[in-house]
């Protein structure tokens, strides 16, 4: 009998699963089932590792799955003092191939349904309390110094801004990860929308965590391939 792709994926996640402990299996059902991909997060030219792996941080903290990475001029780097393995959990997307990964970014987006939300304080769109959670959406966060490039701000769907009452104009981009993350997960979770992730989905995901804490993953992957 032919076995389909997602078959193979749920028997090899049984099989693995027996080299995990119980408190870690009972850890991933809890986890996964708070886990969404209703919000996804986009990172413009981050260069500032500590502010990259918080922002890492943060998602896997407010159970935001998807992470889009866009590297035109710098390179995401991870510090891992900061990130604390947060990137074990996640699943990462990069765009890097041409000159304008921006772009390329944005199109993936939207062919996976979402809806591209510039988050800065320069344009008056709306406040996170506004910002409608009923079809998926993407938060851009831009760089530590000059935030979202001209590109990213003319291509985005709508904008969001945090109210602020200091002279300060913007938050660092960790703290306003944090902070727009924490209200959004929270309105996301007591609305109507339907933010949880498919079966198929879910599969996948513990599938790779699985991977991740079991020692030579792939070498049991290998001798389970032989005996089926």
């Amino acid at each position: 009998m032919k076995i389909l792709p997602l078959q193979y994926k749920e028997i090899l996640l049984s099989h693995l699963l027996e080299f995990v402990s119980e408190n870690k299996k009972q850890l991933f059902e809890k986890i996964i089932q708070y886990r969404t991909k209703h919000i996804t997060v986009a990172l413009e030219d981050i260069f500032q590792s500590q502010n990259a792996s918080a922002v890492l941080r943060t998602c896997d903290c407010f159970g935001i799955q998807d992470v889009h990475i866009i590297e035109n001029e710098n390179e995401y780097k991870i510090n891992p003092d900061v990130a604390l393995g947060s990137t074990k959990w996640l699943n990462l997307y990069k765009y890097n191939t041409s000159e304008n990964n921006t772009i390329n970014a944005f199109n993936s987006l939207r062919e996976r349904g979402y809806r591209i939300i510039a988050t800065t304080p320069h344009k008056n769109d709306c406040t996170i309390e506004e910002l409608n959670l009923d079809s998926k959406i993407a938060l851009v966060f831009g760089t530590e110094l000059n935030g979202l490039s001209e590109i990213a701000i003319n291509n985005a769907d709508e904008f969001v801004k945090i109210p602020m009452y200091g002279f300060t104009e913007s938050f660092n981009i960790s703290v306003s990860a944090a902070i727009i993350l924490h209200q959004l997960t929270e309105k996301l979770r007591k609305s109507s929308a339907i933010w949880e992730l498919l079966d198929t989905e879910k599969t996948e995901i513990k599938l790779n965590w699985v991977k991740n804490v079991v020692k030579r993953s792939d070498l049991l992957e290998q001798e389970f391939l032989k005996n089926l």
